[in-house]
C-alpha cells in the first residue's frame, strides 16, 4: 500500500514563506511522477504544480509561477513545495499526489493513482 504525507502548512501573514514537504512510503516504483493541487473552500480543486520522476522537468500554475519551487529528493522518497510570497488566495488545502507509471508530469488530478489527505494553508492579508 502507498501512502502520501504531507506537512509543512500552517497560518502566515501575506508576504511569507512555507515549505511543504510529501513524503511518499509503500510499494510504489523508484520512478514516479508528482504534482500538488490545491482546493479551497468553494471553490474547485486547481493544479499547482508537476515534477518528473527525476526532478529535472516542473511546471506551475499561471497563478503560482515565480512563487512556488517544485523539488524532490528521491533518496529520502520526499518533494517539497517551496512557497514564497504568499497570498491571501493561496489559502487552500494542499494534497500531493503520485503517478506510479508515468514518468513526466501530469497536469490532471485524474492522472494520478495516489494522494495524500492534505495539509492547510492559510494566509492572512
Amino acid at each position: 500500500q502507498v501512502q502520501l504525507v504531507e506537512s509543512g502548512g500552517g497560518l502566515v501573514q501575506a508576504g511569507a514563506s512555507l515549505r511543504l514537504s510529501c513524503v511518499v512510503s509503500g510499494r510504489i516504483s523508484r520512478s514516479y511522477a508528482m504534482g500538488w493541487f490545491r482546493q479551497a473552500p468553494g471553490k474547485e480543486r486547481e493544479f499547482v504544480a508537476a515534477i518528473s520522476w527525476s526532478g529535472a522537468s516542473t511546471d506551475y500554475a499561471d497563478s503560482v509561477k515565480g512563487r512556488f519551487t517544485f523539488s524532490r529528493d528521491n533518496n529520502q522518497n520526499t518533494v517539497y513545495l517551496q512557497m514564497n510570497d504568499l497570498k491571501p488566495e493561496d489559502t487552500a488545502v494542499y494534497s500531493c499526489v503520485a503517478n506510479s507509471i508515468h514518468l513526466g508530469p501530469l497536469y490532471y488530478y485524474d492522472e494520478y493513482d495516489y494522494r495524500g489527505r492534505g495539509t492547510q494553508v492559510t494566509v492572512s492579508s
